[in-house]
């Protein structure tokens, strides 16, 4: 599974772990003592901006940054992880700056856990794994949101990654905006598409390269 980084896609493969995902994900983020920049993802700031505070789900929290930005602007968070180590880092970061409430932060494996409905904004930025399909995680995300709700799906274009990623031959684990459309549309539910766009973005590498990513970005919401 991944999230998003300032080096582009990079996919951990937990099929080359004994252990479970938790344990897996515990021992990644335990490599570094930030495995992330801080910052919240641009396409989050970009897409909520403008909608109306409520309850949000984000999936794939990481160490905060995403669901920091939501209860900063008004939005009651539930952020979900299947790293412990990356929840008490989270936890830690919101309490730093100031945020005692606001926050639920849960420890969940997405292989076996479902959100249930109810939730006005679903956020699922750069979760990617080798092992749950995409689609299957997009259901997942798309059932989670209540009716009148907001679905914002962030990921990796399979025509942008970097040349660092080593993800070239997994272009199958990464999608396009028309690929969210198409599953999204023939799911269960209604909904309007608001965003569908590839974005392009400069990233910065291990050893300080740069390159060009593109973001694929779906923003919809469910009539019902």
């Amino acid at each position: 599974m991944t999230h998003q980084h300032d080096g582009g896609a990079h996919l951990h493969n937990e099929t080359h772990h004994d252990g479970d995902a938790a344990q897996f994900w515990d021992e990644v983020y335990r490599e570094k003592a930030k495995r992330w920049s801080g910052n919240p993802n641009p396409q989050l700031i970009a897409e909520a901006t403008g909608l109306v505070p409520g309850t949000a789900l984000d999936l794939g929290c990481g160490e905060g940054a995403d669901a920091i930005w939501l209860a900063q602007h008004g939005w009651t968070v539930t952020a979900v992880d299947v790293s412990a180590v990356a929840l008490e880092r989270a936890a830690a970061h919101a309490a730093d700056v100031g945020i005692q409430d606001g926050i639920a932060w849960l420890r969940r494996d997405f292989a076996s856990w479902h959100p249930e409905e109810g939730f006005d904004l679903v956020s699922s930025q750069f979760l990617h794994s080798p092992i749950l399909p995409w689609r299957d995680s997009l259901a997942s995300a798309a059932a989670a949101v209540a009716p009148g709700g907001a679905l914002l799906v962030v990921g990796h274009h399979p025509d942008g990654l970097t040349p660092w990623s080593g993800h070239k031959d997994m272009k199958d684990k990464f999608f396009t905006p028309e690929d969210l459309v198409e599953a999204l549309t023939r799911g269960p539910g209604s909904w309007r598409i608001n965003v569908a766009d590839s974005r392009e973005r400069v990233v910065t590498g291990p050893e300080g390269q740069q390159a060009t990513t593109i973001d694929s970005v779906l923003r919809a919401t469910r009539r019902s």
